[in-house]
C-alpha cells in the first residue's frame, strides 16, 4: 500500500509530533477555508489520490487561492481531475486545502529499506522542493545506518554539515527528524518521504521544519501497519477485478501477489518464488498477461482458490498455461499441482473446454508425483503439454513456453479446438 499527500501524511506525521502544515478536507466550510486564508495568507488546493503517483504539480494539479471564491473554483477543477504519470493512472477522489508555509529553506528527506547497502537509508538534501533525481551528486547524500540503534541526531547533522548546509538549520532539522525513525519503523514502513521540509520561522523568530508534502510506502507482510487504523480500501482503487480477488488471499505464508501485465496478452504465467518471477516477466513482456508471485508453500485449499480465480479471469483468452518456479525447499509440489490440476478440471467441467497448451517447469519436494497428478488430469481433458524438472534451464524452458504460444497464434489453438470439439 502506499499514501501521498497530506490528507493521510498529516495524521501519521501526529503520530510522533512532528510539524505540518494546516490541513483542511474537501468538506471544509467557505468560513473555515477564510479563516485558514486569513492565518496564512493563502491555500493550496491539492487533488487527494488513492495510492502513490507523482509529478501532480508538473501536471497543473496544484491550485493556489487567496481568496474563497478561487478557492472552491479550485476545488471545482480538481475534485475528480485525472492524472497520469508514467504507466500510472489515478483518478482524484476529493481535495484538500493546505496552508501556505513561508519558507526560508526548502528540505528533501527520505527514509528507505535500501537493497543496495542492506540497511535503512536516510537521504537528505536542503534543496529540496524539486525533483531529487535532477540535483547533482554533490547536493543531496545518503546514508545507510544500524537498525538496532535507529537514526540518530548526529547521522542528520554529518550528512548536513557534508552538504555544507546552513548552520542555522541543522539543530531543527536534528531535533525533529530522529522522530520519524519511530514512525518508519513501528508502523511498517518501507519508503517514508517528506518533500518539501519548508523550514520556517515562528513567532519568536526560530526556525521550525513544517511537513508539506508526505508519501510513504507500507510492507505488505509487516502487521504493524494495522495500528494506523488506516481504511481498508486506501489504496485498492487502481487494481482490477482479478488483483482484488487474488490479493484478499494474500497471507505472510503463502504468498498471492499478482499484477495484470497486459489484458490483451496471450501466455498466463503462475509463478512461484520471486526471482522466477523477475526473469519471467521479463523475457515474456507484452504477451504475459500478469506477473505473479504464488510461493511459500501455499495449501491446498488457497492454491485451489487462487487457480480457480485465475482460471475465471485469463483461461478464455489465453494461449498457454504456464505453470513456471525454480527449484523448491520446502512447497509440496505436489500439492499445489493437486490443487492447480483439480481447478483446471472443474473450470472444464462448469464452462466447457477451451484451447490450451500447458508448459511446466518447477522443483521440489514431491515433483514427480505432483507432474504425474497433473499430466493424468491434462491427458483426461485431452490438452497438449510439456513439463520439464529442475535440471532444465529456466530460460528455455520460457523460451519453449513462448514458441508454443507462436504456434497456437499460428493454427495451432484452432486445431486444438477441432480436437475439443469447441469453436
Amino acid at each position: 500500500m502506499q499514501i501521498t499527500g497530506m490528507k493521510w501524511g498529516a495524521k501519521l506525521l501526529k503520530y510522533v509530533d512532528f510539524p505540518t502544515a494546516e490541513i483542511l478536507g474537501a468538506e471544509a466550510q467557505p468560513e473555515e477555508i477564510q479563516a485558514l486564508i486569513d492565518k496564512y495568507g493563502g491555500v493550496l488546493v491539492k487533488p487527494v489520490f488513492k495510492g502513490g503517483i507523482g509529478k501532480k504539480g508538473k501536471a497543473g494539479l496544484v491550485g493556489k487561492a487567496t481568496d474563497v471564491r478561487t478557492a472552491l473554483k479550485e476545488k471545482e477543477r480538481l475534485y475528480f481531475a485525472e492524472h497520469r504519470h508514467g504507466n500510472a493512472v489515478a483518478k482524484s477522489e476529493g481535495v484538500t486545502y493546505e496552508s501556505f508555509i513561508k519558507a526560508d529553506y526548502e528540505v528533501y528527506f527520505s527514509l528507505t529499506d535500501s537493497t543496495v547497502y542492506r540497511a535503512p537509508t536516510m537521504t537528505i538534501t536542503h534543496h529540496g522542493g524539486v525533483d531529487i533525481e535532477e540535483l547533482p551528486a554533490d547536493k543531496i547524500v545518503s546514508v545507510p545506518f544500524d537498525p538496532l540503534t535507529g537514526l540518530k541526531g548526529f547521522v542528520i547533522s554529518n550528512a548536513l554539515n557534508k552538504l555544507g548546509a546552513p548552520n542555522e538549520i541543522i539543530s531543527p532539522l536534528v531535533q525533529n527528524l530522529t522522530k520519524l525513525w519511530d514512525l518508519f519503523h513501528n508502523y511498517g514502513m518501507t519508503v517514508l518521504e517528506l518533500n518539501p521540509i519548508r523550514i520556517t520561522r515562528d513567532a519568536s523568530g526560530r526556525l521550525a521544519p513544517v511537513a508539506c508534502d508526505f508519501k510513504c510506502s507500507f510492507d505488505g507482510d509487516d502487521r504493524n501497519s494495522k495500528r494506523l487504523f488506516l481504511p481498508d480500501d486506501l489504496d485498492n482503487t487502481d487494481l482490477s477485478e482479478y488483483e482484488l480477488a487474488v490479493n484478499q488471499l494474500r497471507t505472510y505464508q503463502g504468498q498471492s501477489d499478482v499484477f495484470v501485465i497486459n489484458p490483451a496478452g496471450t501466455v498466463t504465467a503462475m509463478t512461484f518464488g520471486g526471482g522466477a518471477n523477475a526473469l519471467v516477466t521479463e523475457l515474456l513482456g507484452d504477451v504475459a498477461t500478469i506477473s505473479s508471485d504464488f510461493g511459500g508453500n501455499p495449501p491446498y485449499a488457497k492454491m485451489k482458490e487462487i487457480s480457480r480465480i485465475t482460471y475465471k479471469y485469463w483461461l478464455p483468452q489465453t494461449n498457454v498455461l504456464f505453470i513456471i518456479g525454480g527449484k523448491a525447499n520446502n512447497t509440496d509440489i505436489y500439492e499445489t499441482f493437486r490443487a492447480m490440476g483439480d481447478a483446471l478440471r472443474e473450470y472444464f467441467s462448469e464452462r466447457g473446454p477451451t484451447p490450451l497448451y500447458v508448459v511446466v517447469g518447477r522443483g521440489g519436494p514431491n515433483l514427480v508425483r505432483g507432474l504425474g497428478y497433473l499430466r493424468d488430469i491434462l491427458d483426461a481433458l485431452g490438452l497438449p503439454y510439456a513439463m520439464f524438472g529442475f535440471d532444465s534451464a529456466m530460460s528455455e524452458v520460457i523460451n519453449h513456453a513462448m514458441a508454443a504460444d507462436q504456434w497456437m497464434a499460428a493454427g495451432g489453438r484452432q486445431m486444438i479446438a477441432q480436437k475439443l470439439g469447441v469453436r
